[in-house]
Parts: C-alpha cells; sequence; structure tokens
C-alpha cells in the first residue's frame, strides 16, 4: 500500500472556515435601548452613590443616637441574658416560641430558617420568566412580602416583648470595688445565697441590684434583707441578728474608689 493512498479528506460545512469565524464578542448594550446599560460608569457609580446615602445615614444614627457600652462580660454570670444585634432580632424573636423552642429547638434554629434561605437560593430558578415588573412576578413579589412581613413583626415583637429596664442593669458599668472575700460580712453573703443573684463581684445582675455604692445606711440594709424588696423575697436571710448587724454594716459600707 502506497503511502496516502486510499486516505480521503471529508469537509464538513459545519464548521466555519478561520477567514469566515467572528470573534464571540456580545452585542452593545446600545443595541438593546431601556434595557440595559454599561457596567462601568453607569451601573457602578449608581451603586455606589446608593451606598453612600445609605453609609452616611447610618454614621448619622451612630451619633445621634450613641450605642450603650456594657460592664465586661463575665462566663460566671449565668443570670446573665443576651440580646442580639437588631438584624437578629427576629431569629431571637422566632425561638422564644413553644414550635421552635425547647425540644423543638432545631426546628427554630435551623429548619425554618433553613427553608427560608434555601428558597431565597432557589428564587432564580424558581421564577425564571424576563418580566421585571412585581405584578407580573407574583410568585417572587409573594415570597419577597411574605419575608419582609415576617421580618418586621417577629423584629417588632422582640422590641416590645424585651425587659429593658432589666437588660440595663444587668449590663450597666459599675465602678470598681476590691472585694475582701475573707471579710465576715462577705462569708456571710456566700453562706445565704446572696452571690447567685448580686454576683460574686456584688455588681448585680439579670435584674438584681449591685450592692457597691447602694448609698443605703445598715438599718435600711437590714430591713431589705429581712422583709425584701421588688424582685428579692422576705426571709432571704437566715442568721441571727448579730450576724444580720455584720452583714449590713458590710453592705452598707461598699464604696467604690
Amino acid at each position: 500500500m502506497h503511502r496516502g493512498k486510499g486516505m480521503k479528506f471529508v469537509g464538513d460545512s459545519r464548521v466555519p472556515a478561520p477567514s469566515e469565524r467572528k470573534p464571540n464578542i456580545p452585542k452593545d448594550y446600545s443595541e438593546y435601548p431601556g434595557k440595559t446599560e454599561a457596567f462601568w460608569p453607569n451601573f457602578l457609580l449608581k451603586e455606589w452613590m446608593v451606598g453612600a446615602v445609605f453609609l452616611i445615614g447610618f454614621l448619622c444614627l451612630t451619633v445621634a443616637h450613641e450605642p450603650p457600652l456594657e460592664k465586661i462580660a463575665d462566663p460566671s454570670d449565668t443570670a446573665y441574658i443576651p440580646l442580639p444585634d437588631w438584624y437578629f432580632l427576629f431569629l431571637y424573636q422566632l425561638l422564644k416560641y413553644t414550635y421552635a423552642s425547647g425540644p423543638f429547638n432545631a426546628v427554630g434554629a435551623f429548619i425554618i430558617p433553613g427553608l427560608a434561605f434555601g428558597a431565597l437560593l432557589l428564587a432564580p430558578f424558581i421564577d425564571r420568566g424576563p418580566e421585571r415588573r412585581p405584578s407580573k412576578r407574583p410568585l417572587a413579589t409573594g415570597f419577597m412580602l411574605l419575608a419582609i412581613a415576617g421580618i418586621t413583626f417577629l423584629t417588632w415583637q422582640s422590641v416590645a416583648t424585651h425587659d429593658w429596664e432589666a437588660a440595663a442593669n444587668q449590663g450597666k458599668i459599675v465602678a470598681e470595688v476590691e472585694i475582701d472575700t475573707e471579710a465576715e460580712g462577705y462569708k456571710l453573703l456566700e453562706a445565704n445565697n446572696c452571690l447567685s443573684c448580686h454576683g460574686a463581684e456584688l455588681t448585680g445582675g439579670g435584674g438584681s441590684p449591685a450592692l457597691v455604692d447602694t448609698g443605703l445606711t445598715p438599718e435600711e440594709v437590714s430591713e431589705i434583707a429581712k422583709n425584701g424588696r421588688g424582685s428579692m423575697p422576705a426571709g432571704m436571710f437566715k442568721g441571727t441578728d448579730e450576724e444580720l448587724k455584720k452583714l449590713a454594716e458590710y453592705i452598707s459600707g461598699l464604696t467604690s474608689k
């Protein structure tokens, strides 16, 4: 068999010749008037302008309403009730309901948020229509309105039902004071389970007031220890009158430097 003999070359009309190939460049945006625009600088400039407006507004809010500061976190304070930032308040409120807390905590923490964010991720695949008007896209518009309504309601409920006074007291910054844990008055507080509410540093927490800088006389402290005040019930102190006197004098003498 001679070299090259019996070989045939077949041309395919579906493959254009190199001279006929055109570069794979999309059409210019000007061919779609009113439907699209140049990314630079038209679209990007609009995005920057909107972002700048929101940033300036946010900075004005932080200046007008200074965010409150709390005391240093104390891991041993089991009475402290944390409050998440405003953008997580709706999830915080969701976990308060019976069907999303306790034995159903996984429902409120994983299943419901997972379905919501899963629907958001699948939105481009579910609603693939070319329409841009909300009235022409009922599925996407309905999901959006439902999400906004749910987040708004849960956030409002969280703000309206939260005990802000107790939150302010538990996170209130108090002056430091040296606590002598070997003092007899401190040991009496420990023996009567006072530290479980007022804290080991006697700075309060969970709605219980601090025992430092109370401004109370020993007689007033004794009266509160026997008869209670506010959320503190009567009869908490179980010691003798002499021990009560020592305890009252100790608390009345606690002052910050």
